[in-house]
């Protein structure tokens, strides 16, 4: 049975479940958060307006854009889990209410029905007048036991239709309960699934946005951003679970020289930095060397004793290192010199052993840490 306030509740889930669906990347956020803090409105809209309307200007921070995206991806759907366990207490919590309210109801049944019973008797009895039953002719203690038992009748009666009413009560209340529970919980998962939907958007724009600017760029990725031809920056946590030199080629992302790959954060990094190194000295950065897989290292380690590290060892297994030609090669260089100055605003660095054990000043490393302070 419904009442008004459960009512409001089910027009409240519809409502906000068609604007949650129809909301933009932020916007169901914003709706789940409203559900369990207490944060002012203006407070929160302006919030998320500020979120919004900060876009990213450079191709550093359009990747760090889509890795938080991607992960709040993975936290919402994590919630998403979480609700949907929740959700299945919830359920057991509604049969169970369910299951009290059809026992309340049949005891309601049961408790009306002698009174049912014997209306019934005095309606289809065309020889019943009244209360003639209990007065008919005799003598006068008859008279009395049937007076009392018509006041035992009519107080059983009214112990009966107290009952009753305390059961129809707790009847509403169940169903009030049981309706109530249903709702809060649809609410809850609409919220929810439309969360992951916006943040699966927002991160899938983001993919595509990255991958035009690389294609500008010259660094030739392909169609889309799937398989081997990509450049996906969510695939960076992926790639730490894989073995020095053993990336497999859909983690790695092109660099505008064709052949050579790094991880996508590095790759992404080094494509900022090459835009910057362009603007000073009008020509790209030249590149020898990048990724090395893991029978690479072993080639280039016998071939070049000394000048590289042991197999499964180096930085280039890592996707993580580049070796530079082009005048960076030579120690003390302008391009050197600049890179050295310039290349850790990009996360790229000249690590301390490569001044001198072994001299390599072409050799190049990206630090994720240093490249997530950017």
């Amino acid at each position: 049975m419904s009442s008004p306030r459960s009512a409001r509740l089910i027009a409240v889930v519809t409502a906000m479940t068609s604007l949650a669906v129809c909301a933009p990347y932020g916007m169901a956020e914003a709706a789940s958060a409203g559900a369990t803090t207490t944060a002012p409105e203006s407070t929160t809209a302006t919030a998320w307006a500020g979120e919004l309307g900060k876009e990213p200007t450079s191709l550093t921070e359009l990747r760090r854009e889509a890795q938080k995206a991607y992960k709040s991806i993975e936290d919402a759907n994590r919630a998403l889990v979480a609700r949907q366990k929740k959700f299945g207490a919830v359920e057991k919590q509604l049969v169970t209410k369910l299951e009290s309210l059809q026992q309340a109801t049949a005891e309601l049944n049961k408790m009306r029905k002698p009174l049912s019973d014997l209306a019934s008797s005095l309606y289809q009895d065309p020889s019943v007048d009244g209360l003639s039953p209990f007065f008919r002719v005799g003598n006068g203690t008859d008279t009395l036991r049937r007076i009392a038992d018509l006041d035992h009748l009519v107080a059983g009666r009214n112990n009966v239709l107290g009952d009753a009413i305390k059961l129809l009560e707790r009847q509403q209340q169940l169903a009030q309960e049981a309706q109530e529970l249903r709702a809060a919980s649809l609410l809850q998962e609409a919220q929810l699934s439309a969360q992951v939907a916006a943040l699966r958007k927002r991160s899938s724009t983001l993919v595509r946005s990255l991958t035009k600017a690389l294609i500008k760029l010259g660094v030739k990725i392909g169609d889309g951003t799937q398989g081997a031809g990509g450049c996906d920056p969510t695939r960076i946590t992926q790639a730490e679970q894989y073995p020095n030199g053993l990336l497999p080629k859909n983690i790695l992302c092109p660099l505008p020289q064709n052949g050579e790959t790094l991880r996508a954060d590095a790759a992404i990094a080094f494509a900022d930095l090459n835009i910057a190194y362009k603007k000073r000295f009008g020509t790209s950065m030249c590149i020898s060397d990048s990724y090395r897989s893991l029978s690479e290292q072993q080639s280039v380690y016998y071939r070049r004793p000394g000048f590289a590290a042991t197999p499964g060892k180096s930085n280039h297994g890592l996707g993580l290192a580049v070796d530079l030609c082009g005048g960076v090669q030579n120690f003390r260089s302008a391009q050197f010199n600049w890179l050295e100055a310039n290349g850790k605003r990009f996360g790229w660095f000249h690590p301390d052993w490569a001044y001198s054990s072994p001299f390599e000043p072409w050799h190049w490393e990206y630090d994720p840490k240093l490249g997530s302070l950017l």
